[in-house]
């Protein structure tokens, strides 16, 4: 992985949607996506709700996060 930050895709975000309904570890969905474990931590983290972390979920706030920061100047 090349260093420095790189926002998650879409595509990973429904594979560790997917990888964590199976089971896996978190350190386990780092190393099978390629990225550091921190960075599925925060995702998880970030975007759980009440009935756990769906990629849809994840993908709107991050769009609404992204929208936000991007009108403040």
């Amino acid at each position: 992985m090349p260093k420095g930050y790189h926002h998650l895709t879409y595509e990973e975000r429904c594979q560790i949607e997917a990888l964590k309904k199976s089971g896996l570890s978190r350190g386990a969905i780092a190393q099978q996506l390629g990225r550091d474990r921190s960075t599925v931590y925060r995702e998880i983290k970030r975007n759980t709700g009440g009935r756990g972390y769906h990629h849809k979920q994840a993908q709107r706030m991050t769009e609404t996060h992204r929208r936000a920061a991007s009108s403040v100047s």
